[in-house]
């Protein structure tokens, strides 16, 4: 196996990485914003209000995700388990 291929490989997985982060850190960011500018209009600055309901948000995602999440890893496994079984 070539430095090239193996340069392949990891360009690959840390795609995969980001394709299966991407919904949770989307939403995430979305909570965020939401509470930030809810506490911007209300004046209310108590700094731990944002941590329950990304916590839950998140985890939410995270469950509705998951067969993705899954399907995505999955895949990229067999291109890897093909590449070593054929030899590249």
């Amino acid at each position: 196996m070539s430095g090239a291929e193996v340069l392949d490989i990891a360009r690959e997985g840390i795609w995969v990485l980001i394709i299966i982060s991407a919904p949770m850190m989307v939403v995430g960011l979305v909570v965020g914003v939401i509470i930030a500018l809810f506490q911007a209009l209300t004046q209310i600055q108590e700094m731990t209000l944002v941590f329950v309901p990304k916590i839950l948000a998140i985890f939410v995602t995270l469950l509705i995700a998951l067969p993705f999440m899954g399907a995505t890893m999955a895949g990229y496994m067999n291109r890897i388990a093909d590449m070593i079984i054929f030899g590249g």
